[in-house]
């Protein structure tokens, strides 16, 4: 589910008059790749990296699979390092190299068809009470057979969760839209789009929601001006509440025509389209500035890893991916030769784990290193599941994956971004995840907030690993990052490593293989 990790916006909102949310938004845009004891933030030390240990050492080309809901790869700062299908030839109508995805030159979509894309969806919860309405049309506790009572109960948890979900969804939607109501009267009566705090000082309101309005606006301005203020957090959460509403809690929602495919085959392999950027390519955007945004044209950004190419692979709408999209993404992404994949999405149900336990176990055999983002939903994962997830189906455990927790540039008690999901023997490594500033659509500049975006940053951190020491295998690079985290207490009881990745240390470990 993206919307650009909206979920841990809407919850930032809540803190945006903190000390947390003022002190992050002072730091340097590029914190995450600077060094926790020469720049005072708890970055990774990519910067030292490449100062110290990198300069006039050869490096090969990484191919980084960028699993998510499109890239735009035509921004200054992407352009140069996108991957190119070299072997198809554009526009011809056929499939020239032979792998069944006709005209894929730029990567490839699961989520678009003949019909357009696929951009909103629905939840995996949603779908599974929709599938399963159907079979317990008629069933009771009182004449369930025992074949099915599992299967039965199981659908009444999910039934429970799906209407808690939908109520709080409706709830959220009523109070975001009076609160969007009374703003735009607000600033209507003013006459102006745009107040300054001092604007609003000066404002008389006039009865009770004219105040209530003044006064979450007093509140709210001191750190920011009332546009982003309105747009990020405002309209952003007004828009998140009304998609759940609206599409994920749905039930008669279901925009799979568009693909054409067999929705409930999930060994179907060929299908999509050529549009890997998609009708909302920005959390993917945005992800893969983060891994290798281009280091040399002195525009933008700069991503951890300087030798890359960065493949587009849409599966991720705007709702829960499917499995069968997720299982081809990896698939194609691998058979066109990534070496490391960032999936920065996820969800609390799946549809058919097998399929993408396949899929993981092919990448794992040819040697890719898979890299998953925790969640944005402040849960122990020890206890509770966040899909895709590391663990087969018999128990066994993919040996190249790494489960990435975020982390804010603060080395005491708010390490943790607040949002993040965590558990001690589930998520092995946090990144910065907390007011990252990264590329996006249409040539711009975001920041943006989630496990989403420390995904990206162990994932470039991998890709620089194995283009400096292409010899290391997947299973190694996993083990180095694992092993050359910067220590914190903070994380010390809720993550695997206890750590924060560390590109400084990793390369120093790696030289040593």
């Amino acid at each position: 589910m993206n919307k650009n990790q909206i979920r841990s916006l809407v919850a930032l909102a809540l803190l945006a008059t903190g000390p947390l949310f003022a002190s992050a938004q002072s730091q340097k845009k590029n914190w995450y790749n600077l060094d926790l004891k020469a720049d005072s933030v708890f970055g990774i030390s990519t910067e030292k990296a490449y100062n110290e240990l990198l300069k006039g050492k050869k490096s090969t080309t990484v191919i980084v699979g960028i699993l998510d809901s499109g890239v735009d790869g035509v921004h200054e700062d992407l352009k140069s390092v996108m991957w190119v299908n070299k072997k198809e030839k554009a526009g011809n109508g056929k499939d020239d190299d032979k792998n069944g995805y006709i005209d894929d030159v730029n990567g490839w979509s699961f989520l678009g068809g003949k019909g357009g894309n696929v951009n909103q969806e629905t939840l995996e919860l949603t779908r599974l009470i929709r599938r399963d309405a159907a079979r317990f049309a008629n069933t009771t506790a009182e004449n369930v057979s025992p074949t099915d009572r599992a299967a039965f109960e199981a659908y009444l948890a999910m039934k429970t969760e799906f209407d808690k979900g939908l109520a709080t969804a409706k709830a959220n939607l009523d109070g975001y839209t009076g609160l969007k109501n009374a703003l735009d009267a607000l600033t209507k009566k003013m006459g102006k789009e745009n107040p300054t705090l001092e604007d609003i000082k000066n404002f008389t309101p006039e009865g009770q929601a004219e105040s209530n309005a003044k006064n979450a606006l007093l509140r709210s301005l001191v750190n920011t001006d009332y546009k982003t203020f309105y747009e990020t957090r405002v309209k952003a959460g007004y828009d998140h509440f009304y998609d759940q509403v609206n599409y994920n809690y749905n039930l008669t929602f279901n925009p799979r025509n568009l693909v054409g495919d067999n929705e409930n085959d999930s060994n179907e392999r060929i299908y999509g389209s050529t549009d890997s950027k998609g009708p909302d390519p920005s959390h993917g955007t945005h992800v893969a500035g983060i891994v290798g945004a281009d280091r040399k044209n002195n525009l933008g950004i700069q991503g951890v890893a300087d030798n890359v190419l960065l493949m587009a692979v849409r599966n991720v709408p705007n709702g829960d991916e499917r499995d069968k999209d997720v299982a081809n993404a990896i698939r194609y992404a691998v058979d066109n030769g990534a070496k490391v994949l960032n999936m920065s999405f996820g969800k609390a149900y799946s549809w058919d784990k097998k399929v993408v336990d396949d899929a993981v176990k092919y990448a794992v055999s040819k040697d890719v290193l898979l890299v998953h983002a925790a969640g944005n939903d402040n849960k122990n994962l020890d206890a509770e599941t966040n899909f895709p997830t590391n663990k087969y189906e018999d128990g066994t455990l993919a040996s190249a994956w790494l489960t990435v927790g975020a982390s804010t540039p603060f080395n005491d008690k708010r390490l943790k971004a607040s949002f993040s999901n965590y558990g001690k023997t589930t998520v092995d490594v946090f990144a910065p995840g907390f007011g990252i500033y990264s590329t996006y659509p249409d040539q711009k500049y975001q920041d943006n907030n989630g496990t989403s975006m420390a995904s990206p940053v162990v994932a470039g951190l991998a890709a620089l690993i194995r283009s400096y020491y292409p010899k290391l295998k997947a299973v190694q690079v996993k083990e180095i990052i694992m092993k050359s985290v910067e220590k914190a207490d903070a994380l010390k009881d809720i993550s695997v490593t206890g750590g924060v990745v560390n590109a400084y240390n990793a390369l120093k470990l790696a030289a040593t293989y």
